[in-house]
């Protein structure tokens, strides 16, 4: 009886050094695998939605001459008067489009945006051959910009970097209105205008399939000849619009891959 207890103390004694939790009473099962968290994959393509803000510089070239040639039937006026608007105000909109990742960093891909917006702003202008008060009121709102752009990043996994660049529009209305030696006046100009943009960001992917980014944007629509018309007094002429715009855009982005 002796010999059979020693044996089996001798037999839980070297079970113990093999096997330290078995000795314990513990299930000595191998613990489960470290779950495995892919790296985020850039490549594919995207949809989503932005807000933000909005700055404009829209310079009118001569409502002044527009105004008094006009209703005085005559080349009158002397020197040349711009008018600068400076619109300001709030974006919506959405966009869309695909990246490709071709190295473990670097990424190119496209996208088109449209954002609306509430930019306006206005300014009056003296008449110098009116009576006296007399002047005008220059008023320039944009309604709308889309863009159809490139954009190379720089991803560090759930980060991407990226500047961005291509062709936009933009779809202004403006209005030159007030009286004049007693003749009350109201012209009114539509134009759709294409330029360029440049503009950097910053994206983080935040959940699975969802990203955010705030991005910078400038604008340069160029000059372009608007056709200012007044449908009461029948009268017609061209002023000149040079427009800029800065915007700042804050995006969530839904990846579908």
């Amino acid at each position: 009886m002796n010999k059979r207890l020693l044996l089996a103390g001798a037999a839980l004694s070297l079970l113990g050094k093999l096997n330290p939790a078995a000795a314990d009473g513990v299930d000595g099962a191998a613990p489960p695998p470290v779950a495995f968290i892919e790296p985020w994959r850039w490549s594919g393509c995207y949809g989503g939605l932005h807000l933000g803000g909005a700055w404009a510089d829209i310079d009118v070239r001569d409502p002044v001459q527009l105004v008094q040639d006009q209703i005085l039937a005559a080349p009158l006026t002397t020197g040349v008067t711009t008018t600068a608007t400076g619109p300001g105000g709030f974006i919506v909109g959405g966009q869309i489009g695909c990246d490709y990742q071709f190295s473990p960093n670097l990424l190119l891909g496209f996208e088109g945006s449209v954002s609306a917006t509430t930019l306006k702003g206005s300014t009056n202008v003296g008449l110098p051959l009116g009576f006296p008060g007399d002047h005008a009121d220059v008023a320039a709102r944009t309604d709308m910009i889309p863009t159809l752009t490139a954009r190379l990043g720089y991803s560090l996994d759930r980060w991407l970097f990226y500047a961005r660049g291509g062709a936009a529009w933009a779809s202004d209305a403006l209005s030159v209105k007030g009286t004049f030696q007693g003749t009350p006046f109201d012209f009114q100009g539509l134009d759709l205008r294409a330029g360029w943009t440049v503009g950097a960001g910053v994206e983080r992917a935040i959940w699975e399939h969802w990203s955010v980014r705030l991005e910078y944007d400038y604008y340069d629509l160029g000059h372009e000849s608007v056709l200012m018309s007044d449908s009461t007094l029948g009268l017609s002429a061209p002023v000149d619009v040079r427009q800029t715009v800065q915007m700042i855009r804050l995006g969530l982005n839904f990846h579908p891959w």
